[in-house]
């Protein structure tokens, strides 16, 4: 059975929790699994026309049957995990199995604090975070003091770990932004909290997951964020702590990659992005304000307005080829149906010269006008479609051109929010 992995292809909010329904439903999935990230993402999934939000807690959550996982490449708030839980439990839904790498790293409620005060510092130049945390949780991670989920077992090391965690961090409280220190023992308080209900979720996950890929069973490997906002390969600086391409994956699973059968990158028919950076399509029209309207673009976890854009083929062309996708999910293309004609991004033009893939450096990129074709729009609404053949003609032919421009088959196509309101293109 295979090893899918579904990931954003675009700055993140594509639908990927939509495409990981979709699929678990449709294709019996045993493990669903989140690889990377915190409780920054955030995924919406319309089930019987009813809308939950996920964030740290995989889309599986909500599948019976499956087994959800938060692997070791995730950086976890406990507090956050347990809202988000009993959020669920409190609507009335059973929610999967879940597992939790040993692993995994912890935010504490500090590296929330150092996150929003360095924003603060940071003015015009901020990063635009969403504030909770995960930045200053893969930097204490990368810089080997961090505090993982095993260590909460530990009261003697949890202590050490965070004394040595916090003697950085109160020099730069205090010193630089004028802060008070916080205090070991609060923090040592506000993470044993957890432990006794924590203990029983706590697993050795890649064992489990490639114990599971031995006996055949399914694994659906979910994505948070998306491409270009890897740490590596997104708009650096305006980007995520950690690596959201198919790459990252298999480290914050620790799976091999040749482990991986199929790569699904879900990317929206325009596109979207949250926070500061480059994005050469963006509208401030008319059109961008529509977009926002039609499209709900408003994040899921963030609750900040989103940017809008047209289709971006250059950026769909380089999450294909740094996460190499053997396809695309395509969301939101009921959204465009109120326009007479649709732009799509073919190109840049950069200092007067046409460039037809991602420029190399950060300045480029931030001076790329984009060069589009245009397409038909069809006017009509076409939530109810469920064949291809059943869009009208000139969705049709929009579909088939994204398709070309972007380097992989388009899988299926989203023409509404619900989990039934899907078009599967070319089956997996």
């Amino acid at each position: 059975m295979p090893a899918i992995i579904v990931l954003g292809a675009q700055w993140g909010d594509e639908g990927k929790g939509k495409a990981t329904d979709l699929l678990a439903q449709d294709t019996a999935i045993d493990y669903v699994v989140r690889t990377s990230g915190g409780h920054n993402a955030g995924h919406t999934i319309v089930v019987n026309g009813e809308k939950f939000a996920t964030h740290l807690l995989p889309s599986g959550i909500l599948t019976p049957g499956a087994t959800s996982v938060i692997a070791n490449g995730v950086v976890v708030s406990p507090e956050a995990l347990f809202r988000e839980l009993d959020s669920l439990i409190e609507r009335g839904v059973e929610v999967a199995d879940l597992k939790v790498s040993a692993n995994a790293h912890v935010i504490a409620s500090y590296h929330s604090t150092i996150d929003k005060v360095s924003e603060r510092f940071l003015g015009k130049n901020n990063i635009g975070t969403t504030g909770r945390g995960i930045g200053p949780a893969y930097s204490d991670k990368v810089n080997r003091y961090g505090v993982r989920v095993a260590d909460l077992f530990d009261e003697k090391i949890l202590r050490q770990k965070i004394e040595a965690a916090l003697d950085v961090r109160n020099h730069l409280l205090t010193k630089v932004y004028n802060r008070r220190a916080i205090e070991v023992e609060a923090v040592v308080e506000e993470l044993t909290q957890y432990v006794d209900r924590l203990r029983p979720m706590v697993a050795d996950t890649s064992l489990l997951l490639n114990q599971a890929l031995d006996a055949d069973k399914t694994v659906l490997f979910e994505g948070a964020q998306a491409t270009m906002l890897d740490v590596d390969h997104g708009t650096y600086p305006f980007v995520t702590s950690s690596n959201p391409v198919s790459g990252g994956v298999c480290v914050g699973a620790g799976v091999g990659p040749t482990r991986i059968d199929r790569v699904i990158g879900v990317i929206k028919a325009y596109t979207t992005r949250v926070g500061s950076g480059p994005f050469p399509t963006e509208l401030f029209d008319e059109d961008g304000v529509q977009l926002q309207t039609l499209g709900g673009e408003i994040g899921v976890s963030t609750g900040r307005t989103r940017r809008c854009g047209w289709y971006d083929s250059v950026i769909a062309r380089y999450a294909t080829r740094v996460n190499g996708l053997t396809e695309f999910f395509l969301t939101k293309l009921d959204i465009l149906g109120a326009w007479e004609r649709i732009p799509v991004c073919v190109g840049y033009e950069i200092d007067g010269k046409r460039v037809d893939e991602m420029p190399m450096t950060q300045t480029e990129f931030h001076h790329a006008k984009p060069v589009y074709e245009f397409f038909d729009g069809w006017n009509t609404d076409i939530s109810d479609c469920r064949r291809f053949e059943e869009l009208p003609k000139n969705a049709q032919v929009y579909v088939k051109a994204l398709e070309e421009l972007s380097g992989a088959p388009f899988w299926g196509v989203g023409v509404g929010p619900g989990r039934e309101q899907t078009i599967v293109v070319h089956p997996g």
